[in-house]
């Protein structure tokens, strides 16, 4: 009978090798049935996967609230957002950012932590 620590182990696995696969598909440039061809994934499973870590990453987000005005014109620096990582790292976001691009850039970078 495998421990509960063996089965959260494959689990947090399972999520890392899934992050960045997701990852690698949206840096690849290749559609998702090229990438799971060429890599031998099903392309059903993909889908899945690529459904539950967008649904993962929506619940982990958390509403910011923004409290009295700026003291100084904002420039493109002053309206970037600092996002910190529990790994110590952390990403500068400037206006206009793609969402997907960020989404890639996070799994990629929690799949090493």
């Amino acid at each position: 009978m495998a421990h509960s620590w063996d089965m959260q182990e494959r689990r947090q696995e399972a999520w890392a090798k899934w992050r960045r696969l997701v990852a690698e598909q949206g840096a690849s440039g290749q559609s998702i049935a090229a990438f799971c061809r060429d890599r031998g994934l099903p392309v059903s499973q993909f889908f899945a996967w690529k459904r539950r870590l967008r649904q993962a990453a929506a619940e982990s987000f958390v509403e910011l609230q923004v409290v009295g005005a700026p003291a100084q014109p904002a420039t493109a620096q002053s309206r970037a957002i600092e996002i910190r990582l529990g790994c110590g790292r952390s990403v500068m976001v400037g206006p206009g950012f793609d969402a997907n691009h960020l989404r890639a850039v996070l799994a990629v970078l929690e799949a090493r932590a």
